[in-house]
Parts: C-alpha cells; structure tokens; sequence
C-alpha cells in the first residue's frame, strides 16, 4: 500500500514537472525575438538542416497545444513552426545568416578585436553578438518595410496615371461618339441655316429692287 502512496507522489511530482518544462519552453519561445529563427529554436547558426528538423520536433512535441493546457501554446507552436520553415528556406536562411555575419563583424570593429582575439570565444562575446545580431535584424527590417511602403507608393503613382490615361481615353472615345451621333443633327441645322440664309438674301433683292 506504501509502495501504491508513493507511485502515486512520484507520479503527480513528475507531471508537474513536465507542466513546468513545458510552460518554461513555451516562455522561452515567446520571449525569444521573433526575427532571429535560430533563437526561437534555440539553435546556434551553422547547424545542418537534420539537426534543424530534429530540433524542431522535440520542442513541438514538447509544447503542442493537444499536450499542454498553458493557453499561451497555440501561439508558441505557430512561432516554432515559421521559425522552422525560416531555416529551411534556403534565401531566407541566407538573409539570416548575413545579417548574424554582419553583427559579429560590428562587434570585432567596435572592439578592435581580431578574428584570433580570445574574446571571440567567451560567453559574455555570444550575449553580445545575440544582442547586436538583433540590433542588425530591426534595422534591417526597418529597412525594407521602407523600401516595401515606397515600392507600394511608387506603384500607387503608377495605377493613378495608368488609371487616369485610360480616363482620358475613354473621354476621348466618348466624345468622339458624341460628336458622330450628332453629326445627322448638325448637317441638318447647317442645311437649315443655309436655306434661312438663301431666304434672307433673296428677300434683300427683293427690296432692292423695289427701292429702285
């Protein structure tokens, strides 16, 4: 009965432990800058596509909203999942990999480290290359929603005027139009006009005659 007790203890210890590792990971997920795949996988760069998809698997499983009732899973599972297809795209794995390249050749810069400097190894280096590989992704996205918001003004401007000739086309087909259907009309008024015309000028002889 004693040996059934504490079973039971370390069963219920043991579940709650796992609640505990998973709403730990589900945290680290969402906290982890949505930009940087690597850190919402927690993986260092470089790794091979397998240890990617092994990655991924483990922590799916790990905080799948079927297995965890943290409310916050749906939202964790969804950020693991574009961070997955992120890696596994190859441009924009590249884009990533630049960006991280780039963080680091800042830092040796700032610091006026050398590519052989001790430094490089520390951990206190990869808290700050983490950090400014950050930095780098915000500017960097900062960027191209910029060149995003002009490329979409710049094609705003181009429907306008597109849309504005094909305006001033269609006027000119319309009036056009107009002008042949009223043509009838027009010949008619002219030929009336020049009757009236040929009226009054014979009604003028008339008189010139008679004042004569």
């Amino acid at each position: 009965m004693a040996e059934e007790d504490d079973q039971d203890i370390f069963d219920s210890l043991e579940r709650e432990a796992s609640e505990f590792t998973k709403d730990a990971e589900i945290d680290r997920i969402r906290k982890a800058f949505s930009l940087d795949a690597y850190a919402v996988l927690d993986l260092q760069p470089g790794v091979p596509d397998k240890d990617i998809k092994i990655q991924y698997r483990k922590k799916s499983l790990l905080i799948h909203p079927d297995k965890t009732k943290n409310p916050a899973a749906p939202d964790a599972f969804d950020r693991l999942k574009k961070a997955q297809t992120a890696l596994l795209d190859e441009k924009e794995r590249t884009y990533l990999d630049e960006c991280i390249a780039d963080a680091r050749r800042l830092l040796i810069r700032e610091h006026k480290y050398t590519l052989d400097s001790p430094e490089l190894k520390t951990d206190e280096f990869k808290v700050e290359w983490r950090q400014k590989t950050t930095q780098v992704l915000l500017e960097e996205e900062a960027r191209r929603r910029r060149q995003a918001k002009a490329r979409m003004q710049e094609e705003g401007r181009e429907k306008r005027k597109e849309d504005e000739e094909i305006e001033a086309r269609k006027r000119k087909r319309d009036e056009a139009k107009a002008w042949e259907d009223t043509r009838d009309e027009r010949i008619g008024s002219w030929r009336d006009w020049q009757k009236g015309r040929k009226g009054d000028d014979k009604k003028k002889k008339k008189k010139m005659k008679v004042l004569g």
